[in-house]
């Protein structure tokens, strides 16, 4: 598990093709890796991936043809958002984020609002119904909160840090982003689902 709040940009510094999957080499940048070793979980722009080797402030990982099919911004070299995963005496700044993306969603308005930056993204419909007002989303591995919905598209404000220490600065019209739900909303969903079965079974 994560949190959502990015402790370093790093950057992709080689695709290598795997058959249908690729080998990542990635350096971490100002990243804490002392506490890291193989096996452990990296999220790299919200994608929850797995160092299969470490070299000083690089680790590789290896993505599957399945996890390409659905994210984005993992098969180019590009900077990218990291974290690490949570441990049990972290302190939870953001929201539970899992690190499996739900869905891309694409950025149809970026602009200056004062000192921060609006930022609104049209969502795969069939994710729209778990997103709301003032619920938490992960736009590229960055927990926001969600500040209006019209439709299959919702608005976040990115605060000057936010801008500085990710990557979403560098967002524009067009650009597309991964996304992940927040957990909370699939089990509301879930429950509600076995609440009306229950009801049907009873009348």
């Amino acid at each position: 598990m994560f949190t959502g709040i990015i402790q370093a940009v790093g950057q992709i510094e080689r695709v290598v093709p795997a058959n249908e999957d690729v080998q990542l080499f990635i350096d971490t940048g100002s990243l804490d890796m002392a506490d890291i070793k193989i096996g452990d979980s990296i999220a790299v722009n919200g994608v929850c991936l797995t160092a299969v080797s470490l070299d000083g402030r690089h680790f590789e990982a290896h993505v599957s043809k399945e996890t390409l099919a659905c994210t984005v911004g993992l098969d180019t070299m590009r900077p990218v958002n990291l974290e690490k995963a949570l441990r049990s005496s972290d302190r939870l700044g953001g929201h539970l984020v899992s690190g499996h993306v739900d869905g891309v969603g694409q950025v149809v308005k970026f602009e200056a609002v004062g000192d921060c930056w609006l930022l609104a993204v049209r969502a795969p419909h069939l994710l729209s119904r778990y997103i709301a007002i003032k619920g938490s989303i992960t736009i590229d591995g960055v927990s926001l909160t969600v500040n209006d919905v019209d439709k299959d598209t919702f608005s976040v404000n990115l605060i000057p840090h936010t801008l500085e220490v990710t990557t979403l600065k560098n967002l524009g019209i067009g650009s597309r982003v991964n996304l992940e739900i927040d957990v909370i909303a699939r089990y509301v969903e879930r429950m509600a689902q076995w609440a009306s079965e229950d009801r049907g079974d009873s009348a």
